[in-house]
């Protein structure tokens, strides 16, 4: 059994978030994109937590369903879907800024608690030391990562810190404007707990395997969503070892598969990607100014921006080429489905595969600039008509995509599987732009590959 999660996720509560994002809307679209297990997120906010403990109630150690789950399900066609979840699990963001070595460090860190009662003892031992809980769903302490670790371990050495989105430049542990150079810079003594990082946006895994100290160390992708339709933009897919229900399974499970123990009965399968060009911090450059380098330019060219002459934002390629101690040992294969998957030639990794969120993949295809009433019909149709959206990205037959939303869409899937796509990469908080080039003769290929499937090929 495979387990789709999101573990890093907003609630209505963070800055800039949808006020969408309650935990009845995370579910509903959460069964729409096929996700197993998602985060509750933002459990530090007094509000929130309170909405949390009222509407959803434990079904495994540390694993929570929501309560009006058969009601939400009748109301919105789910009832005769046979399809897991979505469960939830307790994970939140806090922010750590503070001034060491003369430098100030900006160090944004997942929190994972192993249940409800965990949660509240950490809400409480926060507010008594005075940190403010209330101004924002990702809290912002005046503490060092070492100093929070050390904390959260006295109050129950069960919690775990993930570093978020390791590489964005302002906000993460190898940030290039606020981060430092290694694990051990950041967490010192605890760097022997963090058992696991987060990829964010702009780097994709191969792009970490360089990293000589985190080979012993889980890669995990997530979406950091603040909008229901960004949930699960990148997700850690686990796998079960032995057989057994969902109930089965408990945080204590999830944790020993970021440690990698073998003894466990989960262990981390693949992840689904983001592609890093889409993300806001891939190339190096200045927004304000134009100006966009790729590793190659900034070799040439230099970090300093040629119009304001000041020092550019550096990128996360050039980031990473700065900390990497080897080469890139990426493949890529292909499976039956037509999807290139990115294994690690040396075996060590899992696998990743790297996709473009379903109504984006619409949008392209039927050539309209914006997520418009016609994008989110045809991606109701298809979900109620085939299958949940990673399905549909990864395993669905074009042949069926094409009769539910027609050739173009069918089209696009196929490209987005075969990484056939064009990208212009993202620079200083500016997302990239992807481009889906649909061509209506292609079409024919879909066709001539169904009929091959069914033994009509010549």
């Amino acid at each position: 059994m495979e387990l789709v999660t999101d573990l890093h996720l907003h609630s209505r509560f963070s800055r800039a978030v949808s006020q969408k994002m309650n935990l009845v809307n995370m579910y509903i679209y959460g069964k729409k994109k096929g996700i197993n297990l998602l985060s509750v997120a933002d459990f530090t906010h007094p509000i929130w937590f309170k909405e949390i403990k009222s509407q959803l109630e434990e079904v495994g150690s540390g694993i929570y369903k929501i309560k009006d789950k058969e009601k939400i399900d009748q109301e919105n066609n789910f009832a005769n879907k046979p399809y897991l979840g979505p469960y939830f699990f307790l994970s939140t963001e806090i922010a750590c800024i503070y001034s060491e070595n003369g430098k100030v460090h900006k160090i944004h860190n997942l929190i994972m608690s192993p249940d409800l009662s965990v949660a509240e003892k950490i809400n409480k031992t926060l507010s008594s030391q005075g940190f403010n809980l209330t101004a924002d769903g990702r809290p912002i302490l005046g503490a060092t990562s070492r100093n929070l670790y050390d904390l959260l371990l006295s109050i129950d050495d069960r919690i775990i810190i993930i570093p978020c989105h390791v590489w964005t430049p302002w906000f993460s542990l190898y940030g290039s404007k606020s981060g430092y150079d290694s694990v051990d810079d950041c967490f010192g003594d605890y760097s022997k707990y963090i058992y696991a990082i987060e990829t964010g946006l702009s780097s994709d895994p191969n792009m970490n395997w360089r990293i000589k100290e985190l080979k012993d160390r889980s890669i995990v992708s997530s979406s950091d969503a603040h909008s229901l339709e960004k949930m699960a933009r990148e997700a850690t897919v686990f796998k079960t070892r032995l057989p057994g229900k969902f109930s089965d399974l408990s945080y204590k499970d999830m944790v020993a598969a970021f440690k990698k123990d073998k003894n466990g009965k989960l262990e981390i399968a693949y992840t689904i990607e983001f592609y890093p060009e889409e993300g806001k911090y891939h190339y190096t450059g200045h927004r304000l100014c134009g100006i966009s380098y790729s590793p190659e330019d900034v070799k040439i060219k230099g970090k300093i921006c040629p119009v304001c002459k000041r020092e550019l934002t550096v990128g996360v390629m050039d980031r990473v080429e700065e900390l990497a101690g080897g080469p890139d040992t990426s493949l890529f294969e292909k499976d039956e489905n037509g999807v290139v998957w990115v294994k690690d030639k040396q075996g060590i990794r899992p696998s990743y595969v790297s996709i473009v969120p379903l109504l984006e993949v619409i949008r392209e295809a039927i050539g309209v600039n914006s997520i418009s009433d016609k994008v989110t019909i045809i991606y109701d149709k298809l979900i109620d008509s085939l299958a949940p959206e990673f399905e549909l990205l990864l395993k669905t037959p074009l042949s069926e995509i094409e009769k539910v939303a027609g050739r173009e869409v069918a089209i696009a899937v196929k490209k987005v599987r075969e990484r056939d796509l064009k990208i212009e990469p993202g620079f200083d908080g500016e997302f990239g732009k992807v481009d889906i080039d649909v061509k209506i003769e292609e079409a024919k290929k879909i066709k001539d590959e169904t009929r091959d499937q069914m033994g009509f090929g010549f």
